[in-house]
């Protein structure tokens, strides 16, 4: 077999291996249960890559399928497609115009004590690759983020100038949608997301990765809520944590403190 006949069978059965949990679907509109490390879809920065959302859910389902939104390639968790391209660009002005509800959780850092609002504006991180052709001037974005805190945990073991490893399970609510938003100010709160290997700290992460065998980003999209894009009705889609955050905050909960 050639090498170009393989590399194509290899694709191929990557994609089909991949089943992707469905949570909601109609005849205009269908959300999925994104698993960490998937693309939505192909991008420059990761031409290597051959696995994708819009592509996998096309062969699942056999129909075409536009992305509503996206998720960072690390980040999971709810993510909505529409069978048209009218209707995904209605849903993604709903976005623009800050009429969808999202919800996230995530693990951070440390122990956070309370609810907050976090408005802080977000300068645009070009890629060199990605973003070549936008102009990089662009002033700081607005962008506001709401978070409260479910549970707190404290495991008795030293890391970096920590006596103990810190945690804490938030409920995030971003109102904006710019690029890394949540991971970005969560650290500008001292408080960034565990897995983090962009903004994120090394250490606590290589802690958990040691400790707690968690490879991957804690944070996912657990709730959206929005206009249907044909009927008008309020849809409400629900989705949980991704296996290995939910074995990680398992494994924390020995180690919960009292709120």
């Amino acid at each position: 077999m050639q090498s170009s006949q393989k590399a194509n069978v290899e694709e191929q059965d990557s994609a089909s291996s991949l089943h992707l949990p469905v949570l909601y679907q109609d005849d205009h509109i269908i959300a999925i249960n994104k698993p960490p490390g998937l693309l939505v879809h192909r991008s420059p920065i990761d031409r290597h890559e051959t696995v994708f959302a819009v592509q996998t859910l096309r062969d699942q389902i056999g129909k075409h399928v536009f992305p509503a939104h996206r998720l960072d390639r690390p980040t999971s968790g709810v993510l909505v497609f529409s069978f048209s391209s009218e209707n995904a660009a209605k849903l993604g002005q709903q976005m623009m115009d800050k009429q969808v509800v999202k919800v996230y959780h995530a693990v951070v850092r440390g122990f956070v004590n309370h609810t907050g609002f976090i408005d802080y504006a977000l300068k645009y991180r070009y890629d060199k690759i990605a973003d070549k052709h936008k102009r990089p001037q662009q002033a700081p974005q607005p962008a506001s983020t709401m978070y409260e805190s479910l549970a707190k945990f404290e495991v008795p073991e030293p890391v970096g100038r920590y006596q103990s490893a810190r945690y804490s399970l938030v409920k995030l609510s971003p109102s904006t949608g710019r690029k890394h938003q949540l991971r970005r100010h969560m650290v500008h709160i001292r408080h960034p997301i565990i897995g983090d290997t962009t903004h994120g700290d090394g250490k606590q992460n290589k802690f958990a990765k040691q400790h707690f065998n968690f490879n991957n980003l804690a944070l996912s999209c657990t709730h959206m809520g929005f206009s249907h894009p044909v009927s008008g009705k309020w849809i409400t889609i629900n989705g949980e944590m991704h296996n290995e955050m939910q074995q990680f905050v398992n494994r924390l909960k020995p180690f919960s403190l009292i709120r």
